[in-house]
Parts: structure tokens; sequence; C-alpha cells
């Protein structure tokens, strides 16, 4: 069901007063010269279907990614040992030759190019570095043996059961050690310590519009999370049934006005500026797909050509947004501050990306790390426009900008958490 389409149906059942939580995500949203209808309507009559049909193909369901890297920040306490915590990697069998192949084609040209190790090194490091001044978020190294393809498909996101201090600690070390917020402003309803909303409001309508930005997105990326937790829900339990489905309770406590006293309503308003960060993202990325060179490579001909024209498809179909995000009101004015403050901006989402690796639950990790790279790379793209428009239509030379697979799955999924 789509996400917006689920929002309504949840409060369709709710009597009277509850209802008006929903009511109150409506017109216009703050930096932005776009309003929540027409979200609501471009994604629900143009990106959805086509969007479900794309991330079921092969390329776009299988993610390779690493579950066993440590905490960096913290001792960890162990991992959740629920059951709906764990994750069923795919067996070499599962995963199809074309994505196994393709992740070592580029290694395999470097070595016949080059002759001498310690150059070949040199050589990776420097593309890795380069890389790496691009990225907003950290990237696991495919080559580790730890690193293991998962199909999402299989391994849903949905209600686990991970909650209490081990979870409200990681949404703790993210809010308040890494949105810019001093120690001194308290956010609303911490399960941890007691705040003033006012002083918190106060605070943040007086940041730069950067930094306002960037609250903004780790809050909607929250309460996205929140919504599909909600409407993947384990209702029953039994040794002859498990039964999934929305439990509005749940979604009541997250996000009605009354019960979360007013913030309810603004963590949606922050999931539909997510949702406009993403298709800006979308939009400009396009001239990257439309490459002649560029391919979904599975390994199956007909199934890979198919795939791109779907994906083109909906990237002039995003393109075509009528109110996108202006994304050049950011980091604009004095550009050694700007330069700066991007550079704040890129290392502080990365560090949260490194938090993910302090999540107990492996299906809540697995999902937080695909999450926060894809909008890592949303980053990326709307930041890398020079480049972009730049780039070249061979594939004999060396292109300014560059997206690996896995940029290219977290981005895509992420984008599908708006539709459920």
């Amino acid at each position: 069901m789509n996400l917006f389409l689920l929002l309504l149906a949840l409060f369709s059942v709710l009597p009277g007063s509850w209802a008006r939580c929903f009511c109150k995500v409506t017109g216009s949203l703050d930096d932005c010269a776009c309003d929540v209808e027409t979200i609501d309507n471009f994604n629900n009559r143009n990106l959805f279907t086509k969007l479900q049909k794309l991330l079921s193909s092969d390329y776009f369901r299988f993610y390779k990614v690493n579950l066993n890297n440590p905490c960096p920040f913290w001792t960890d306490s162990g991992h959740c040992g629920l059951r709906d915590c764990a994750v069923k990697p795919c067996t070499a069998n599962e995963v199809p030759e074309g994505l196994k192949s393709n992740s070592h084609k580029v290694k395999k040209n470097v070595i016949v190019l080059i002759v001498c190790d310690e150059t070949r090194q040199a050589l990776l490091e420097w593309n890795r570095h380069d890389d790496e001044a691009d990225r907003f978020c950290m990237h696991d190294d495919e080559d580790s043996p730890h690193a293991q393809y998962v199909d999402l498909l299989l391994n849903p996101e949905r209600y686990t059961g991970y909650k209490g201090p081990e979870a409200w600690q990681i949404w703790n070390s993210i809010y308040e050690e890494n949105c810019f917020k001093p120690y001194t402003v308290q956010r609303p309803l911490n399960p941890l310590v007691s705040s003033s909303r006012k002083g918190f409001y106060r605070w943040l309508e007086g940041l730069c519009v950067e930094k306002r930005a960037f609250y903004r997105l780790v809050s909607g990326l929250h309460a996205s999370i929140n919504v599909h937790l909600s409407a993947r829900y384990l209702l029953a339990d039994s040794w002859f049934e498990r039964k999934w489905g929305h439990n509005v309770t749940e979604f009541q406590l997250r996000f009605d006005e009354e019960l979360t006293k007013g913030e309810g309503p603004k963590r949606l308003r922050n999931l539909y500026f997510l949702y406009l960060i993403e298709l800006r993202a979308l939009a400009k990325v396009l001239p990257f797909f439309e490459r002649p060179s560029f391919n979904l490579y599975t390994g199956q001909p007909e199934q890979d050509r198919e795939n791109k024209e779907l994906l083109l498809g909906l990237l002039h179909m995003a393109k075509s947004f009528p109110l996108h995000f202006d994304e050049t009101t950011l980091f604009a004015g004095d550009k050694k501050e700007a330069a700066k403050l991007k550079d704040d901006f890129k290392l502080t989402f990365k560090n949260i990306s490194r938090i993910m690796d302090c999540v107990g639950c492996f299906k809540c990790r697995l999902w937080g790390k695909l999450q926060t790279q894809g909008l890592g790379t949303a980053l990326k793209i709307l930041f890398s426009e020079k480049q972009i428009e730049t780039l070249p239509q061979s594939s004999s030379s060396k292109p300014s900008f560059q997206l690996n697979r896995q940029e290219i799955v977290s981005l895509f999924n992420l984008y599908v958490l708006f539709g459920y």
C-alpha cells in the first residue's frame, strides 16, 4: 500500500478527534515552494506502481551489506535475540551470477593494465579517496569476507520487538550529538530527559537553513521508519499463525497530535520534506542513467534492457514534478563559510551512518544502513550538479561523477519507503 494512502487508511478508522492528526498535515512545507497535496497526488498517480515493479527485479532486490561491523562509539551489549530481528542472507546460488561477476569487473580491468602490485594498491586507495570525498555516508567494504548479499524482499522492514534503552540510545546519539544541537537545548519528548518544546523550536527556527534542513531530514527518516513499523506490525503470533498488519494504536502513540503534544504532525511534515529531497535527487541524476554505457547489469540481457527503460521512464516522470526543492538555497553566500558548512554537514551525516553499526537488531541494522546510505546518495547527487552535467557518454573516459551499485540500490529503496 502507498504510504500516503496508508496514512489515510489509518486515520479513516479513527473516531472524531483522532482524525484531526492527519488534517494537520496539509498546506505548504517550510523552506519549500511545495505543498503536501501536490506531493500526495504526484506520488499516488505517477510513481508508486512503476517503482514497485522496478524494485522487485534482481538488480534492486539484492543488497550487499556487512552486518558484523563492531560499534565504533560504545561497548556493544550484544545482539538482539528476538526471532524477528534475524536476517536471512542469500546463499551463493540465490544471487544472480551477473551481480557477483559485475562487482569484480573494474578490478579485473585494473589488474590487467597495471603490473606493479604497489602501484595497483596506490591507485585503488586513490580512487577510494576520490569516492570518499564526494560521499555523505560511510560504505561497507563489499570485498570483506563478512559482507553478504541479502534479498530485501525476503527481509522486509517491519516491527521486530527491538525497543527500550538500547534503541533509545541509538536515536539519542543521533539527535543529541549529530544534529548541530547544543546540550543545553532539549528536544521534545526525549524519553531520557525532561524537555521544553518552546526552547527547542526557538533554537531550531534560529538555525541557518542548512542545519534546519539537516534536522528535518533526520526527523523525516525517523518518521518513515515509525510509519512502516506501525504498518507491518505483528498482530498475532501463535503456533498456527503469524499475522502482520496495521497497528493503529502504535501509529497513534507516535503521531497523534494530542498524545505527542503536537509533535506527531511535525514529524509527518518532515517525512514529506525528506520525500522532496529524494524526488529532487532522482530528477537530477537522470543524465547519469541515460548514458548508453550504463546498464543495470544482472547477466539477463532482456530483463536488464526492460529495467533500464522502466528506470528512465520513472526518472523522467520525477523530473516533471512541478514544485521541486531548490537546493541552490543551501550552502550559498560566502564561499569559504559555505564550504566549511558543507564539510560539517557531510561529516555529521557520515557519523550517523556509522551509528547504524551500533544497532543491536540485525533487521533494523540492515534497513538503517540501507536508508542512511540511500539518503547519503541523494545528498551526494544534489550537490554534484556540475559533475553530472559534464559526464562523458563513453565508458572509455573516467566519469567525474560515479554511483556504485550499492548506492543505486539504496537510493531507490529509500524512495520506496514512501509507499507500502
